[in-house]
């Protein structure tokens, strides 16, 4: 390849990349310079990102008064760690076996894993919901928490990851008289940190961001997550209050982002360890 055409490729994937995080950013950019504005400015039809009136401490101080904030965000954190806790007492054990151990079916249940992954969370809600009923548990942190407890992309992600250990290293601990739960335990589980961090961080966002599931379930304002919580933001007779909406959703997104930044290289190594042999 010529030097000249290779520069030029260099610049079009760097061009490309500039549009791609210009496109995915500019929502949370315009939701920040929201949060700061007055609700006369946020209406105005000139385009700006700083406001000529500060708005932000009417607005961030609204945002934890007007609605109880701060509940929701501890209502998220119980809700995303019970489900990310619980995914991992399932998935770790099923994935270890689909992925060491050799039994009758293996072969079969792996491949219904496989089938659920591809089917939307949104398809089994009415007979999940119509459980939940049955057994008196609407309206609830279980009702929360307990539908996603088994995960197909849990399993099949440490699955992938178990693979890549050798098998040495379980005959080894046979050997030394280890069974199965204590090779898990004390050998697999410190092993694969990488993976269950790139799956915490994939577990919490989608669950922390859920805004389907919660509203389905929960009629009570104080088992409100995050998401559905902006909702209270509304008021039925002048409408949505956006300054304040704005401010309470940079702080329920904060948490998440600060979350990727922390775990970022860690989870950039879990998926990709993962995916290395099938």
């Amino acid at each position: 390849m010529k030097p000249g055409g290779s520069i030029l490729g260099h610049i079009l994937r760097h061009l490309l990349l500039i549009a791609g995080l210009v496109i995915m950013l500019t929502p949370f950019v315009w939701m920040i310079s929201t949060s700061l504005k007055p609700p006369n400015e946020i209406f105005s039809t000139k385009l700006s990102l700083l406001p000529n009136n500060w708005a932000a401490a009417d607005n961030y101080g609204k945002a934890f008064t007007k609605v109880p904030l701060l509940r929701y965000l501890l209502n998220g954190v119980i809700v995303t760690g019970g489900i990310f806790l619980l995914q991992l007492v399932v998935s770790l054990p099923a994935a270890y076996a689909l992925a060491k151990l050799r039994f009758k079916g293996r072969d079969i249940l792996f491949t219904m894993v496989l089938i659920g992954l591809m089917i939307p969370a949104q398809a089994p809600a009415i007979p999940r919901y119509v459980m939940l009923y049955e057994v008196g548990l609407l309206d609830s942190y279980a009702a929360l928490i307990v539908p996603f407890v088994f995960s197909a992309f849990g399993i099949f992600l440490m699955r992938q990851f178990f693979k890549t250990v050798p098998d040495d290293l379980m005959h080894a601990a046979r050997i030394d008289g280890l069974g199965e739960f204590e090779i898990l335990w004390r050998i697999m589980l410190p092993l694969a940190m990488p993976a269950m961090l790139a799956f915490g961080v994939i577990s919490v966002v989608s669950h922390w961001n859920d805004f389907f599931w919660p509203l389905i379930v929960i009629q009570t304002g104080d088992l409100a997550t995050p998401p559905l919580g902006t909702l209270f933001f509304r008021n039925e007779e002048a409408g949505s209050d956006f300054g304040p909406l704005m401010a309470g959703t940079v702080v329920i997104t904060a948490p998440l982002v600060l979350l990727f930044l922390a775990a970022q290289r860690r989870f950039i190594e879990g998926v990709t360890l993962s995916g290395m042999k099938g």
